[in-house]
């Protein structure tokens, strides 16, 4: 059903045309004058409008260019009795629809109507995702650290430099990346997103350079890498510790001399990409254990950026929760819930060693688990998967690291027997990939065998 409305000087093609689109099921208004048409768009949020080119008080011409300025979303047909070419054209210039000359025939009124109406769909859920987008990406909070990240954001979005980003699992790296692009004079081009560690070794350089038709077993037809799909765009490089050392010496020559070949192949690729790289690891500790080359790292690492984990920011737990909330609420079709004093108190003091994401998957299990309206702490203790309050209390920020390190193995630990060791199933529950947690279980020592 539509909102629409027709504007004529014409009672009788008023009358007609409302019978018509009402047997569709449609909601009709009509106005017989430019003025009254241009005041009910500004008064209402309508869908369609069918205007006639010649009104008694404002050329219709004249009508259709405000109308698309105070809603661009709104579908114009036009409609005359002095049909003629040059007109046709020009309304669709303005931004028309559709043209239909007097007296238009009910089959043409409703193909044009419900082919307007498609389209407007179509604009709107396309605003609609892009809205989406913004928000997803929009880094929430105002704390101090948060506030040097969005200013480094946008020093860095300013240049084409490359940028190396910092922090444990779940704090956003990514986002970082993201709003970096978003701002940068690169938004319209490709921003793609290439996880190092979700890749096998033998596998990352055809991924990241493209390979030749019979370059090895598997390859059946040309493919075109990461780095090409990027070009005049971003590559977001993440876990890129976790890259072999023969990719690594590859990405080395494509940071110096923007050029390199496919696997296989012979031709040399020149492509113009801007490369922002993230790590959850201590990159100096992986450079000492030879893991990582110390001349990519200053090569990546012009503009450098930490991004904080939440024990550094609780300042921003209360506005993430709040975003949160609604967010959730707002996907699943469910009111908006509230914290109580204490349940907010409990959620601003506890350790999130899982950062944000462990914050968004306990927020995203609250909003559809919990009944009422206000979150309570006992629905929080109930809800949230392993925690000693008393223990998770930051109390000495000098052995911080040390605490947040012990929680997150026993966390670990726990989660794999509540999943009967399943690996896979239980970074699922954790919301890390799975070679992330592979990588914890090695880094904590954790034998999964005998648990």
């Amino acid at each position: 059903m539509a909102k629409i409305l027709v504007v004529d000087d014409e009672k009788n093609i008023l009358n007609t045309m409302k019978a018509i689109l009402q047997d569709e099921g449609h909601v009709v208004y009509t106005v017989q004058n430019g003025k009254d048409a241009l005041q009910f768009v500004k008064s209402n949020e309508g869908d369609v409008v069918f205007l006639d080119v010649w009104l008694p008080d404002i050329d219709g011409m004249e009508v259709l260019q405000q109308i698309k300025q105070l809603q661009n979303d709104i579908a114009v047909i036009m409609i005359s009795g002095h049909g003629s070419i040059d007109i046709a054209v020009k309304s669709t210039r303005l931004g028309a629809f559709d043209f239909l000359e007097k007296p238009p025939s009910m089959e043409r009124v409703i193909t044009s109507l419900n082919n307007a109406i498609e389209q407007i769909q179509l604009k709107r859920e396309n605003v609609m995702l892009k809205k989406n987008i913004t928000m997803e990406d929009e880094m929430i909070g105002n704390s101090g650290p948060m506030q040097e990240v969005k200013r480094i954001i946008d020093m860095a979005a300013a240049t084409n430099a490359r940028v190396f980003i910092t922090g444990e699992n779940g704090t956003g790296k990514e986002l970082v990346a993201r709003a970096i692009y978003r701002k940068s004079k690169r938004s319209d081009k490709p921003f793609i997103k290439v996880n190092c560690a979700a890749i096998p070794d033998e596998l990352i350089e055809s991924e990241l350079f493209g390979h030749e038709k019979g370059s090895f077993t598997g390859a059946l037809a040309r493919r075109l890498g990461k780095f090409e799909l990027a070009d005049k765009g971003t590559i977001f490089l993440d876990e890129i510790c976790d890259m072999s050392q023969s990719a690594q010496a590859k990405v080395l020559r494509v940071l110096q001399e923007q050029q390199f070949e496919r696997v296989g192949g012979n031709d040399v690729i020149t492509v113009d990409v801007r490369v922002i790289a993230a790590t959850n690891v201590d990159v100096k500790e992986a450079i000492e254990q030879g893991r990582f080359r110390e001349d990519l790292y200053y090569r990546l690492n012009v503009i450098p950026i930490y991004v904080p984990p939440l024990s550094e920011r609780k300042d921003d737990i209360p506005l993430l929760v709040d975003y949160f909330l609604e967010k959730f609420a707002r996907e699943h079709g469910l009111g908006v819930k509230q914290m109580s004093d204490s349940a907010m108190h409990f959620m601003a003091n506890y350790a999130w060693p899982g950062n944000v994401r462990e914050l968004k998957n306990v927020i995203e299990r609250l909003t559809i688990m919990v009944p009422s309206e206000i979150i309570e702490l006992d629905d929080i203790k109930k809800h949230i998967e392993s925690y000693d309050y008393e223990d998770t209390i930051v109390k000495d920020s000098s052995s911080l690291k040390k605490a947040r390190e012990q929680f997150e193995k026993e966390y670990i630990i726990k989660a794999l027997k509540q999943f009967d060791k399943n690996v896979s199933a239980t970074a699922k529950s954790l919301g890390i990939e799975r070679t992330n947690l592979h990588r914890k279980i090695r880094q904590y020592h954790i034998n999964v065998d005998k648990l």
